[in-house]
């Protein structure tokens, strides 16, 4: 097969999906994204002919969700594609997918003006958590032990620059057992999941969580499932976090899947079975 790869940075888990793929025998066709200059009426581009599929890869999310559109409108099939990155990307939308597919998330109160930040989170009780409805690896993210706490918080996002900050994503604070769950998804089954163990309330290996092999119990393998193809299915991280009431909520679904630390501790040649189930699937 012919396969692309979308990228902007060069990672591991990039350096692990180009071995799979050639090692497999397959023609790699890497798209540096940051130098792509892309005629969106021309759609005889050579380097796109048969290209079979193509791996979204790139950090930045508006990269990633250009590009995948990019790519799509040349009629290349992209894992994940624009619908799947975009719905990712936006908390909000991640939170109304799941919540209106039966799928449990925290409660989740969203507000417009600093008055009804204060009204929500009297709702919810504190501890509260404040979310930037756009970012990753849990930048910007803050938990609000008190009213005062939230003013301080909402003051902040207030004067922000982006015009997203204004919108207050608030949720209820899940007390996790010092850990919560990274579960991968790959075109219908789940081959690995994770702990990630922090001493902080944000388990982000990125912030300095630590990964540890998990095994899943048949809920969780249905949940990650549910919650997965709520949001459009393809290959997909699923955050679960554990309450202190035995309840488990999904908090998050990521679209460009970080996985170094996962194949790290289990062992598992995630990247290889990305590339084999999505040719699978793309066979069909």
């Amino acid at each position: 097969m012919k396969i692309g790869i979308a990228y902007d940075v060069v990672r591991d888990e990039e350096r692990q999906i180009v071995e799979a793929i050639r090692k497999r025998g397959h023609e790699l066709v890497p798209f540096y994204v940051p130098s792509m200059v892309v005629k969106v009426n021309d759609s005889s581009q050579e380097k796109l002919d048969r290209l079979d599929f193509a791996f979204e890869r790139c950090v930045s999310f508006y990269r990633a969700l250009s590009s995948a559109a990019l790519l799509e409108g040349k009629g290349i099939e992209v894992v994940n594609g624009y619908e799947v990155i975009r719905d990712c990307g936006d908390k909000l939308v991640t939170t109304i997918r799941l919540s209106s597919r039966g799928v449990p998330v925290p409660k989740t109160f969203v507000a417009f003006s600093r008055q009804k930040v204060i009204e929500a989170a009297r709702e919810l009780g504190y501890p509260v958590v404040v979310k930037p409805i756009f970012g990753s690896w849990g930048r910007m993210m803050a938990r609000a032990l008190s009213e005062d706490d939230l003013l301080d918080i909402v003051d902040f996002r207030e004067s922000m620059p982006s015009p997203y900050f204004r919108v207050h994503y608030l949720q209820e604070f899940v007390n996790k057992p010092g850990r919560d769950i990274r579960s991968f998804y790959v075109w219908g089954e789940v081959p690995v999941a994770i702990y990630r163990y922090s001493t902080r309330w944000k388990t982000n290996t990125a912030l300095g969580g630590k990964a540890e092999p998990a095994e899943l119990s048949e809920e969780l393998l249905d949940l990650t499932i549910k919650a997965a193809e709520a949001i459009g299915g393809g290959i997909l991280g699923v955050d679960l976090l554990e309450s202190s009431d035995g309840r488990v909520y999904v908090s998050e679904v990521n679209a460009v899947i970080e996985f170094r630390n996962t194949v790290r501790v289990s062992g598992i040649d995630l990247a290889g079975i990305m590339v084999d189930k999505t040719i699978e699937q793309i066979r069909r």
